[in-house]
């Protein structure tokens, strides 16, 4: 018998083609949220301690939007319309604070990322898993970057949720 746990890892993993495309838009507004809170953070974080990491979130803001073309491209490919939405930026004052929020936001991106590969590949969609692939790697430098930052450890990170893809 299955867990609640376990039953709704599975769940998230029954994807259909459509579905895919819902989970792919809100990657999309989670990739225009990174891209926002760099900018803006790159520019206000103030002080001889952050002159690095501010000139590291411009990069991030560029590789975000490249992830952003790159999944909006593949939404398209699938039949939806990618999303013009972000999720909502997070602000405040004090610069440690902001990079918490980014550094939240690339483990949220990365674990979602890694299900959306699963569920790519379970759907055939394999070129589509490699694509999610690469910015796997760029999310990760991300993540570890601001770790640094931080003065911290990178957070541990969900391992991909296995499990039965529903063709639709």
């Amino acid at each position: 018998m299955k867990t609640t746990q376990n039953a709704m890892q599975d769940d998230s993993m029954h994807v259909s083609r459509a579905r895919l495309i819902e989970l792919l838009n809100e990657d999309l507004a989670r990739e225009y949220k990174a891209i926002i809170a760099y900018v803006v953070y790159s520019q206000v974080i103030k002080g001889a301690k952050y002159m690095t990491i501010a000139k590291e979130l411009e990069q991030h803001a560029s590789e975000e939007l490249q992830h952003a073309l790159i999944i909006s491209r593949q939404i398209d490919y699938l039949g939806g319309q990618p999303t013009v939405t972000p999720e909502t930026v997070d602000t405040g004052d004090d610069p440690d604070v902001l990079l918490r929020f980014d550094l939240d936001n690339e483990v949220e991106t990365i674990n979602q990322y890694r299900d959306r590969v699963v569920q790519c590949e379970a759907l055939g969609e394999f070129a589509l898993a490699e694509q999610i692939r690469k910015i796997l790697v760029q999310e990760q430098d991300h993540l570890i970057e601001l770790a640094t930052a931080l003065n911290e450890n990178a957070p541990e990170l969900n391992a991909p949720r296995l499990g039965v893809v529903e063709h639709v």
